[in-house]
């Protein structure tokens, strides 16, 4: 059974201290302009709304709080998660969000910046699924699929956690979104969809029992925004980061979007 204690929660709260004690303390970017590209298909850190149309989310609530505190007009555009590194490598995008892990091998494209959120990587399936529990027993069921997007953690996790160690293994289907990866498991083209407890409540809550989460976690991951290499923007985001995980602002962002929002309604 899905329960609520999902790792889910920003990295430890270090003290209470005021806002306005971190805000006199931060970078003043005078007002500059930073466009923010995401991908809008990771609830519940960011998506569209189907109710209003309007790009929502966990990293959108931060963004701009961070924005705010150091001064700086936000921008936000779309990219494919396929193009997002690659594209603000080269400085097409300021920065990127779309709970992106730090990993050592994405270091040398781009800089991250220090860990605003951390969680853990799950099984979802669809709600009547009884073939299998675990990743071991997945790995049994012949010709069972697992959907993914090429270069993601889940989708080498698969790979190597689940599967044979293989990157052609012809069980895992790619797909260019997340998204359509969870499409594709509510019609039956796949069978499994590895994904972090993040996304894996957003889309368990919205799916009326149509899907569920299987097993245990399969490895954590700590998530960062993205810039060019040498960007300036790059410390005052740390900066603002650990200003918001000290006051509790990210405490209260877990609790609105990992507990109180209801996909849907």
């Amino acid at each position: 059974m899905l329960k609520r204690r999902f790792v889910i929660a920003a990295l430890a709260v270090a003290s209470l201290a005021p806002v306005t004690a971190f805000a006199q303390n931060l970078p003043d970017l005078k007002a500059r302009s930073v466009v923010v590209v995401t991908e809008n298909a990771y609830p519940p850190l960011q998506f569209v709304d189907p109710k209003t149309g309007k790009a929502i989310g966990w990293e959108y609530d931060a963004m701009n709080e961070i924005a705010k505190r150091l001064n700086f007009k936000v921008e936000y555009q779309n990219v494919s998660w396929d193009a997002m590194i690659q594209a603000v490598s080269d400085g097409q995008y300021d920065i990127g969000m779309t709970g992106i892990t730090i990993k050592d091998e994405r270091k040398a494209q781009v800089d991250f910046s220090d860990p605003y959120l951390r969680s853990e990587q799950f099984m979802l399936v669809r709600g009547d699924e009884t073939r299998f529990a675990d990743e071991k027993a997945f790995a049994a069921v012949d010709g069972a699929l697992i959907g993914a997007q090429p270069g993601t953690s889940p989708f080498y996790t698969s790979v190597y956690s689940i599967l044979d160690g293989n990157e052609q293994n012809p069980r895992i289907k790619l797909f260019e979104t997340f998204g359509a990866t969870v499409q594709a498991l509510k019609g039956g083209d796949v069978d499994l969809v590895l994904t972090d407890s993040v996304a894996a409540k957003g889309y368990v809550d919205a799916s009326s029992g149509g899907l569920k989460v299987i097993g245990g976690p399969l490895g954590a991951e700590d998530f960062g925004f993205i810039f060019k290499k040498g960007s300036d923007l790059a410390a005052p985001v740390n900066a603002a980061i650990a200003a918001l995980k000290a006051d509790g602002t990210l405490d209260a962002l877990n609790k609105k979007w990992f507990l109180d929002y209801k996909m849907g309604q």
